[in-house]
Order: C-alpha cells, then structure tokens, then sequence
C-alpha cells in the first residue's frame, strides 16, 4: 500500500516554537496526517529540528551562549512544545552522526553523478575578521523586491538571494565593520541545467500552488536561474568532504532533500520497521506521495531547489504537494526568535486546554495571508464559537443517554454523508486548508446548536453530532479522546440506528 509522506521542515534550532511556527506547517500536518489516518490511509509524519543555519550562531551571541549549547536546549524546548500541543510527528530528526553522514552521502552522490560544479562566487567579506558573510551574518536590501533582511531565502518575496547579491551589505555580527565583495570557489548546483525539467514540474503542480509560491516560480522561471552554492567558506555547518572546498561547510539550505529522507526513516522506524537505506521510503516504485507542509519564505529551497537535486539523482519520487503559509502576527508584527519577539506553545498550553488553542489556530491560520494573534481574540473566539454552543450540544445528548438504541433516518444518513464531503473538501492534502476545515468545524458545531431534538429526530440528532466529532478530532483531539472510542471516520455513514453517551465539556479559556 502507498503511503503519504507528510514532512514538516524543522525550525532552526535557534529557541523554542512560537505560535508562529504551530500556526503555520505544524498544526496543519498534524491535522492533515490524523485526517488521512482516520480515513484509513497510510501516513507518516516526520519533523524535526534543523541545527545547521548560522542562525544558531546570531542568536546564540545575543544571548550569550555557545550555539552548540543553544541548538540541543532548542531542540528539546521544541519536543516538548510539539507534545504540549498535541502534534505527533511519527519521526523527529535531532543532529547526530547518523544525520552528518545523511547529508554527506546524499552530496557525495551529487557529486559522483556530475551534478555539481565548482564556481568562483562574489561573497561579502569582512577584512577586520578575515570572515566570509553568508545568510544570517550579512543584511542587506532583496534585489528582487528591495526589502531588508539578511541573505538566503527573503521573507518578503521568496527568492533566493546570494550573498554577493545584496544591496548594500553590512554584518550583521559587527555592524559597524566595513564589507568588501571577495570571490571564493564553492561548488554549486546550476540549476539553469534543470529548466526543462522543473518548468514541466511546476507546470503539473500550479493547479495546487498557493498564490505566493505559484508567483514566486513563475518570476525564476522568467529569468535565468542562480548556480545555487552548496558549499559555503564559513566555519559553523556541516564539513563538506570535497578537497577542492578545503574547509567548507555544506550549505545549510541545501540540506533539505537529505533532511526530508532522515526525517521519514526516523518515521517508520519508529512504528518498527528496519530500511535498507536512508532514502528507501522515495524510491519512484515504491509509489508513496510526499507532501510538504512549510512557509512560504522556505519554497525555493524545498520546492526549487529540493526537485532540482532529485531531478539530478533520479530514480526518486518528487514531492506531490506543497502546503504553504503566510506569516502568522503578534499584535501586528511578525513572530520572531532571533528578536525575541514571541509567544512559546508551551506557554500558552499551560494558561488554556489545548483544543481552544489548536481550533483558534486554525480558525485564524495564515493560510493565505497574513493574521494576527491576540490573547483577548482567542478567548472571545473559543468562547463563542467553539465552547458555549458545543456544551449546548452535550447537553442536549445527555438528555437522551440510557434511553436504548435510537432510530437513524435515511435523511440523516444523507445530512451526515455531505458533512463528510466538507470535511474532507478542507482536509485533503490536494487543497488542504486549516481556516476551511475551521470554518466547516464552526458551521457544523452552529447547526447541530439550533436544533431541538425531540422524540422524533432525537437518533438523527445524536448520530451526526458523532458524525461531526469524528471529522473534527483531528482537531479538538482531547475532546475527541474522551469522547469515542475510536476515532475513525467512515468512508460512508451507514447508521440505521444510534446510542448516545454522556459526553465531555469544554472548558472556558482562562478556567
């Protein structure tokens, strides 16, 4: 049986997770995996934690500790956020030797296979240290669409932007050092080489794109495209095992295929199984479907960049869909680690049940764009939208509980088949939506709230609220657990007849 791979890049290991990070990629594969696995599909989720970036570096000199100390704390602070929300990813990548020869085989083979090329790029440089600045060491203006930020991968539009690319660049470790351009000898991944290729790619994907990376391919497929470095001359990363990058790192941002692989063997490991090889579950004839789940800032590297190597390799599957997001807000400014300007799911786990947070979450995800997260909207949301009117229901259940098996009607039957169709409608991975499985929640929850059973309809009344609990329990999965028994959904509802069972509250954000 194929599977779906569901991925969900790591944060960089950098701090915690911010509600930034769960209401983007994490909450949405959680939810997408236990959707497809309570539909009986096959899935494994892998996440993680990415300990490469010289984020680690930044953040760890503002803080005053070793990065080496900062990136295994963040891991752990990140396990434990993921388990206080009740996301539960099947595999968790963690930096070790295992992962160092992942990502090392995985170029090497690059490598062997031609794919790659040594070229003299333009870096920054900073003649007082003797330092080359890449990615978050230097800022500087996009020359795409002219916003500052650091080099890598622009928050703004998406692009890639090279160092030796930046307008007017300046160090970001020590600002007011002057920086020159140097040229240095790094082996790149030309993609211009793969242009047929990812243009058909992209073409047979454009159809489930977002808006945001669908124009971001669109405007590198109009020009023409970087020699991607997959080494750099800084000292924090991954050596690279080239001798003619003596003393290079492998690219950080490059590491995403060999991270993805890492991440979906620690998945299936974890429910038992023994791989030949790392890389076994993206063999092409093994027929499984990978879908990535990731900001819309990471696309070139996993979407452009990741296709372009499997593209080179060959013999693997490339990934079926790319779930994207906008950045999610706190009090109108954009969630941020390396600035400290955040709120931890840990955090906000301990003051409110975790299903408010998680139904919040999705009802104002940044699927598209922009959203904004405030304390005093979670709780007046929750309230009204979720909390009141479901213990409305639970009441109105609770009255028919101990009266035997209750008739289910043929129109309930019909009723329950079409509340299936919207759920799965949002939780598909082809047109995924956390707001639109939010909103069908909301919907359901305020119908099932206007109606008064009686005598009469009583079996009809009960069996959909089951129906709508088991399509919202990815979602409100403590409510759930409590609730049924199981937590299947079926491929149809078949009920001729209904017996209810006393069932849970929720409670009051705050209580």
């Amino acid at each position: 049986m194929a599977r779906t791979l569901v991925i969900a890049p790591g944060p960089t290991a950098n701090g915690d997770l911010h509600l930034g990070h769960l209401a983007g990629p994490f909450l949405a594969a959680d939810v997408c995996a236990r959707y497809a696995r309570a539909a009986g599909h096959d899935v494994l989720f892998g996440t993680g934690v990415h300990f490469t970036q010289n984020y680690i570096v930044t953040t760890a000199r503002r803080l005053g500790v070793p990065p080496e100390d900062l990136r295994v704390r963040s891991a752990g602070q990140v396990e434990e956020t993921l388990a206080a929300m009740g996301i539960a990813p099947d595999g968790f990548v963690r930096f070790g030797d295992r992962y160092v020869k992942t990502v090392r085989t995985f170029f090497e083979r690059l490598h062997a296979g031609g794919a790659l090329r040594l070229k003299a790029l333009p870096f920054p440089y900073a003649p007082r240290t003797g330092e080359y600045l890449t990615d978050a060491y230097v800022r500087g203006g996009c020359p795409v669409c002219l916003a500052d930020g650091c080099a890598g991968l622009c928050e703004n539009c998406g692009h890639w932007i090279a160092s030796g690319e930046l307008i007017g660049p300046r160090s970001t470790l020590h600002p007011e050092d002057p920086v020159e351009l140097r040229e240095q000898q790094v082996l790149v991944l030309p993609l211009e080489d793969h242009r047929e290729a990812l243009t058909a790619y992209f073409a047979r994907r454009s159809a489930t794109m977002r808006p945001r990376l669908a124009q971001m391919i669109e405007e590198i497929l109009a020009r023409p495209l970087p020699d991607y470095p997959v080494t750099l001359p800084i000292a924090w990363g991954i050596p690279a095992p080239f001798p003619e990058v003596a003393g290079q790192v492998i690219y950080a941002d490059a590491e995403t295929i060999a991270w993805s692989m890492h991440a979906t063997a620690l998945a299936a490991e974890e429910r038992g199984e023994v791989l030949s090889a790392e890389d076994e579950l993206w063999f092409s004839e093994a027929g499984n479907k990978v879908v990535y789940f990731f900001g819309s800032d990471a696309g070139f590297a996993f979407a452009v960049v990741g296709a372009a190597m499997l593209e080179a390799l060959g013999g693997y599957t490339l990934p079926e869909h790319f779930v994207t997001n906008e950045f999610y807000e706190l009090d109108h400014d954009k969630f941020s680690t390396s600035r400290g300007h955040v709120v931890s799911g840990r955090e906000l786990a301990a003051e409110v049940p975790r299903d408010l947070i998680r139904f919040y979450l999705a009802a104002t995800g940044p699927d598209f764009q922009r959203t904004n997260f405030t304390r005093e909207a979670l709780a007046r949301v929750t309230g009204e939208r979720l909390v009141r009117p479901w213990n409305r229901i639970a009441d109105k259940v609770d009255r028919w509980v101990g009266r035997g098996p209750l008739p289910v009607s043929e129109r309930s039957g019909e009723a329950a088949a079409r509340l299936l169709e919207r759920f799965a409608a949002a939780c598909d991975v082809r047109r995924f939506s956390l707001t639109a499985a939010a909103f069908t929640l909301t919907e359901q929850l305020a119908r099932l709230d206007r109606w008064e059973p009686g005598p009469v309809d009583a079996g009809d009344f009960c069996h959909e609220v089951d129906v709508f609990l088991r399509c919202a329990a990815p979602l409100l999965i403590d409510l759930a657990g409590q609730a049924l028994p199981d937590r299947s959904i079926p491929a149809g509802p078949h009920a001729t007849q209904f017996t209810p069972a006393r069932l849970p509250r929720l409670a009051e954000p705050g209580r």
